[in-house]
Order: C-alpha cells, then structure tokens, then sequence
C-alpha cells in the first residue's frame, strides 16, 4: 500500500523520493538523456503514491535536473557515471589526444549527402537526421569535423536518437556522444567498419554501422588535419544486456 505524501521526520515525502531520484541522476544509475522508469514503476520502485513521484519529478523539474516532454521524463544533469561511458566515442574521432579548445555540436531534420542517403538506404530527397561536429585547438589548428547521418532504423527504435527529430533545428549544442550506448541500449548489436585514407592535407574517415540484422543505423565522414596511410578494420560490439 503506497505511503502518505508526508515523511515521519516531517520532511515532504516527495522531496525525500526526489533526493534519492538525484542521487541516481548523479551516480549514473540513470545517465543524462536517458528517460526514466514511468510514474507507475517509480512509484513501485518507492512505495509511494504516483501523486508523490509526480510531485518530485516536478521539484527536480524546477531544480533543472530533470526535463519532461511528450515522451516523458529525462535526466538533464551533466555528467555520467564510470560505467555508462561508451566503449566508442561518437562521433568518430571526437576524442583526441589532445582535447579540443573549441568545440560545436549540432543536429538538423534534414535530407543528407547522397552517398550517406545510398548507404543508409533512404530514398531520394528523404530526411533523417543529421549531426554535425567541429573541433579545432585554441590556435586555430586541429581542425576536425565531422557530418553523421543516421537511418531510419535507427531514429525509430532507439528513442533518445527520436527525441531529437523535434528540436533537430541547427541552432542549439547537441551531445549525441552516448549515441552507441543508446543503441545497445535498444537491443541492437553494432558493427562498425572504419576507413581512414590520407587526403593531400588530411585524413578522411568513414565510419559504418549495421546492426545483427545488417540493417544500416549511421554513416560518418570525419575529416581531421592530419596524415596517415590508409587502414581499415572493423569489430562488433554486443547489445545490451
């Protein structure tokens, strides 16, 4: 039977359930992006009324950790856990030896390259989304950026990939940097195949992902002021769970 929205120590209930909630927000027990257990399983998971979860989601709301739209709730607190950090960083060649001064992220609805488009197995004109990403040293060099496109496969089952589509307008920072982790999370098997090949100036990299299935979910092209011989290779990284 669910508790009274009233603590023995006369604290509010809900703000107890709320510290306790931002306790899993800060140890990565639930990772920044990631929606939480619906009221119902929350409200199970701490013996409590769905009223009292309501109220200490709506607490975390104001206190700017916790973010709610037509999907649900989702932790907004920066950080992550040891344990939720990716076994590949996204998009490829985001994590450098030298860690960048400046860096952009950002995502659009919109239709992508057409080698993307052929290799992700859209059709002609039709969008999906697109991330961009761009990072140089404070002096100006080092210069990486990278355009990813990802399939339809992809934005429909993995659900933080879908949260984007409606906000995807090119103007605000988007950190898609769990992308992987997100779609392990969804059940899918990833295998990637990198191609580095030198450019006159530059090294140009390809990344593809596919599924168990063989269903494509990302193409990337990253290009980073550099020079290296070509090299392929690939690996496979298990779903979750």
């Amino acid at each position: 039977m669910a508790r009274t929205t009233q603590s023995s120590d006369h604290e509010p209930l809900y703000a107890r359930i709320a510290t306790q909630l931002l306790g899993e927000l800060r140890d990565g027990t639930v990772a920044p992006g990631e929606r939480l257990p619906a009221e119902r399983e929350l409200a199970a998971r701490f013996g409590v009324s769905r009223e009292t979860v309501r109220q200490a989601l709506q607490l975390l709301r104001r206190e700017g950790t916790v973010s709610t739209d037509r999907r649900g709730s989702h932790a907004t607190l920066p950080g992550t856990a040891a344990e939720h950090v990716p076994s590949l960083d996204f998009p490829v060649g985001a994590l450098s030896p030298e860690p960048p001064t400046l860096q952009r992220t950002t995502v659009t609805w919109e239709t992508p390259p057409p080698e993307h488009a052929e290799a992700l197995g859209l059709a002609p004109r039709r969008p999906t989304l697109v991330h961009r990403y761009e990072s140089t040293a404070a002096d100006g060099t080092g210069l990486r950026t990278a355009v990813t496109s990802f399939s339809a496969v992809a934005v429909t089952e993995v659900e933080e990939l879908a949260r984007y589509r409606d906000r995807a307008d090119g103007t605000a920072s988007a950190q898609l940097r769990r992308a992987y982790d997100w779609m392990r999370k969804a059940g899918l098997t990833l295998h990637h195949r990198d191609a580095i090949t030198r450019l006159p100036e530059s090294v140009r990299v390809t990344r593809r992902v596919h599924d168990q299935y063989d269903r494509p979910l990302e193409i990337t092209d990253l290009v980073v002021d550099a020079r290296q011989d070509a090299l392929v290779y690939e690996f496979t990284l298990p779903a979750a769970g």
